[in-house]
């Protein structure tokens, strides 16, 4: 089997059909037929922000059950589950914040707030897996972790293995538990607190007071050679010498691929093992695949992107 992963899409239903006519998957009623022996790979973050999620969702669904598609569980998927969830206390598992609002809003404008619809789309978020291993790649949303994948194996999923379990949803919410920090390496990446009260200011104006840590880059020496942190934040990040609890990872094994992380530029990998597949479409980038067909180290010509300003 020849794999196309895609990346982030967060509701850009038109970049997400040019790019599969592009890669020669053909229209068919609402969805889309792959090629002979592909399959498309979504790495998740269908929705959020974007003009037209439910026509994301209808075709990544439609794509799925008609067996030319699998994916993943982004963060944004994650938390619109625990935004209609409530927890014993009977607060919701992610708190109502102007800041989580904010980020959600254009989603439940597009799908009517505790709507049936609403509701439906949520139930089906549960049955996405956080981490897919295609014996030949490995799909997060954020990062691979063996640790993490393994931590979760035993709790995700329910007793019928139908959906996301109520025990990995609620022990996923606890602050420092090992479902959470599990599920925060998987959908989130891995995290470094920035020093002295210092802060990085994201794409939406909000702080934050950490920085994502690119592990994979394991030849780096710098902290600021594997901080991702958006333009014009480059000096919130140390310049010192890599802290020994950034522990940089040599990927061997499976090519591993995943999205989250806004780059932007021209597409490229980030080592032969490793590649990132979000270039930003929300903030006008392309849409971007990798045309994954049994390679054991990765290559630029791979890419393959629709649209983009840039």
């Amino acid at each position: 089997m020849k794999y196309d992963i895609i990346g982030d899409i967060h509701g850009h239903a038109d970049q997400l059909e040019g790019l599969l006519k592009v890669l020669g998957y053909r229209p068919r009623g609402r969805t889309y037929k792959a090629p002979n022996g592909h399959k498309a790979v979504f790495v998740g973050d269908l929705i959020d922000r974007g003009p037209a999620q439910i026509r994301v969702l209808d075709i990544v669904r439609s794509m799925i059950d008609g067996g030319d598609a699998v994916a993943v569980m982004g963060n944004h998927e994650f938390n619109a589950i625990g935004f209609i969830t409530r927890s014993d206390n009977g607060d919701y598992l992610r708190p109502h914040t102007r800041k989580n609002l904010e980020q959600h809003a254009e989603f439940l404008a597009q799908v009517g707030e505790e709507s049936p619809c609403h509701l439906e789309w949520v139930a089906w978020f549960k049955i996405l897996p956080l981490a897919i291993d295609l014996n030949g790649i490995r799909v997060a949303h954020a990062w691979w972790c063996d640790d993490s994948v393994k931590e979760i194996s035993d709790s995700y999923w329910d007793a019928h293995r139908r959906q996301m379990s109520d025990d990995f949803l609620y022990g996923s919410h606890e602050k420092g538990s090992p479902l959470e920090t599990a599920r925060k390496i998987l959908t989130c990446g891995v995290e470094w607190d920035l020093p002295n009260g210092t802060y990085i200011i994201d794409k939406a104006g909000h702080q934050h007071g950490e920085a994502r840590m690119a592990v994979w880059r394991h030849d780096a020496t710098h902290l600021r050679q594997v901080a991702i942190v958006p333009k014009g934040n480059e000096d919130t990040v140390p310049n010192i010498a890599i802290p020994p609890e950034v522990r940089l990872i040599e990927v061997t094994g499976s090519p591993v691929f995943f999205g989250h992380h806004w780059f932007s530029g021209t597409p490229r990998t980030e080592t032969k093992k490793v590649a990132c597949l979000d270039w930003s479409v929300a903030k006008g980038g392309p849409l971007v695949a990798y045309r994954w067909d049994g390679e054991d180290e990765l290559h630029d010509e791979n890419f393959v992107m629709y649209g983009g300003s840039h």
